[in-house]
């Protein structure tokens, strides 16, 4: 059984970013060596970066952390700043972010489980 479903807490993070048209190639770029830094953080689970079908220049960058804490300490970083910094020359407008916090995560898995 995975140990990381045994930890009782885990944070997940949703970040939705409008890029200008013309600019999506570059951003995925530029996202695809920050998801690359992010492997080498504590706390850091997993991150993606998804293209709405419909919108090709909406992303969501889906972040999992053990805990608040260790994502906060990331955006504290000199490498957050700096993607930061690249993304205002990218962006449409401000990103939005939502925040799910799992209290018990093996429980989530187990319900997930018996709804398939």
């Amino acid at each position: 059984m995975c140990t990381r479903l045994n930890q009782a807490k885990m944070v997940t993070f949703g970040l939705n970013y409008d890029v200008k048209p013309g600019e999506e190639a570059r951003f995925e770029r530029a996202m695809a060596e920050v998801l690359d830094a992010l492997g080498t953080l504590r706390g850091h689970r997993d991150t993606r970066l998804y293209r709405d079908v419909h919108r090709p220049g909406s992303y969501l960058v889906y972040s999992e952390w053990d805990r608040r804490e260790d994502f906060r300490a990331f955006t504290k970083s000199s490498g957050f700043r700096a993607a930061v910094a690249l993304g205002e020359d990218l962006l449409q407008g401000p990103p939005r972010h939502r925040v799910f916090v799992h209290e018990d995560a093996m429980a989530a898995h187990r319900t997930d489980e018996r709804s398939g």
